[in-house]
């Protein structure tokens, strides 16, 4: 038989996922009341975090209407959520009490010194240090978690007979047997006698192979420098692929490909009515108030990489402006609302129809975060997330945790959606040196 557990949650497992409350059935869930205070100090935040904080206040005054909190209340999970009021100290442990983090701890060390099989669970890898040096078990909230090293990149290199790939040339399409192809992941076929015969396509099913859009090799008149570019423009240009994530180190060209074929799609074919680029202000949704200036200059400020690129995009559409024209042709495009910038704090709630829309550096949103701004998209609207797992500066995310890799994983496959790695940086050769070995 099963031990019962104890599991005491940390306030910032809270504020990541307010539904972990319910995520641990058939035991007890203890909240000390430090975290009930903690909670009470972001409930008024107009962000992710105060949203959260909410959601998990109204959870517990659900379940005080039920029984006593101080005893614990049954969940329809199977397993008890009690909130201990009782003060608990560490004698001996010299830890200064006055620390949050360590009366929480000692909530748990308290249980664990009775006999009770005590895991304490935490976002903050200080907190699992602490409590894991007072013999007490612990672990990281590992729902909406993938394993990283095993990422999905989006497209594989298979080998095959010569003639196979011969017949997928002479019929524009391949009917295989014997491979599991996901919906839009890219297929090098490599002949199995001669490397250099090779043929590239897109899988439309299982077992599907089909050639590539001659016309998406370019975009804006960026043309694809890999194989890798040159799926992430098939995957960016194709109006029926609704979801496009690109994962790459700096310099990969994952921002820059994706305003290209913002632009294409939006001015040249009009396939959408305007293209709408946010990024996260800082890590956790945090508001951009802190910034100097009205909202408009803010986001300048805020969103200097995305102009950076964006008057790139157009010298390099007409080569022959100065950069005065440049600049008029990215403040025209403003101004006109054919391309917008919005934080992301402001697209909660928004509904969003006919529009290309990009999110950069997304490996700073919580799996939560995603699924909201996902979920805001209506009729005719493309979605495109970039970002590197490996630069995050949310403290509370990392490679397996972040909603750009849970992204990857939980939606491959789906036929509106496609992904692709990039691997190589095309900005300059300084920048793939140090991308490399720095």
């Amino acid at each position: 038989m099963t031990k019962h557990k104890y599991f005491v949650l940390d306030t910032n497992v809270l504020l990541h996922n307010a539904d972990s409350l319910t995520s641990f059935a058939d035991n007890s869930v203890v909240l000390p009341m430090t975290v009930i205070e903690e909670l009470d100090g972001f409930k008024r935040q107009n962000d992710e975090l105060g949203r959260n904080a909410r959601h998990v206040i109204r959870q517990l005054d659900r379940l005080r209407a039920l029984g006593t909190l101080k005893d614990g209340v049954a969940m329809d999970n199977g397993g008890s959520l009690q909130i201990t009021v009782e003060k608990r100290d560490m004698p001996g442990a010299l830890l200064d009490m006055s620390v949050a983090d360590n009366r929480i701890l000692a909530v748990a060390n308290s249980l664990h010194e009775e006999g009770k099989e005590v895991i304490f669970v935490s976002k903050d890898i200080n907190a699992r240090l602490k409590a894991d040096a007072l013999g007490i078990a612990v672990m990281d909230f590992e729902k909406q978690k993938c394993n990283a090293d095993d990422l999905y990149t989006g497209w594989r290199q298979v080998s095959v007979p010569g003639e196979l790939i011969d017949r997928f040339y002479k019929d524009k399409a391949l009917e295989t047997e014997g491979f599991h192809f996901y919906h839009n992941e890219f297929i090098l076929l490599q002949d199995e006698t001669n490397p250099k015969h090779s043929g590239l396509g897109r899988a439309t099913g299982p077992e599907t192979l089909t050639h590539l859009n001659s016309e998406s090799d370019h975009a804006w008149n960026i043309n694809a420098r890999s194989k890798e570019q040159r799926m992430a423009l098939e995957l960016l240009l194709n109006p029926e692929i609704s979801l496009v994530t690109l994962i790459g180190q700096a310099g990969t060209g994952k921002t820059l490909l994706a305003l290209a074929a913002g632009l294409e799609c939006v001015i040249h074919k009009e396939n959408y009515e305007r293209l709408l680029v946010s990024r996260p202000i800082i890590p956790m949704g945090k508001d951009i108030g802190y910034l100097p200036g009205t909202k408009d200059e803010k986001l300048t400020l805020w969103m200097q990489p995305i102009f950076d690129n964006l008057t790139y995009l157009m010298r390099h559409n007409q080569k022959k402006d100065d950069d005065a024209n440049v600049q008029q042709k990215v403040d025209q495009l403003l101004k006109t609302k054919q391309v917008e910038l919005e934080a992301l704090t402001y697209i909660r709630g928004r509904s969003i129809p006919r529009q290309f829309v990009i999110v950069d550096e997304a490996q700073n949103l919580t799996p939560h975060e995603v699924k909201t701004i996902i979920s805001r998209a209506g009729e005719h609207t493309k979605m495109v997330f970039t970002g590197d797992p490996q630069q995050i500066d949310n403290p509370y995310l990392d490679s397996s945790s972040n909603g750009l890799s849970y992204a990857v994983e939980r939606l491959k496959g789906h036929g509106i959606f496609g992904h692709i790695t990039l691997s190589k940086s095309e900005r300059s050769p300084l920048s793939a040196i140090a991308a490399d070995f720095l």
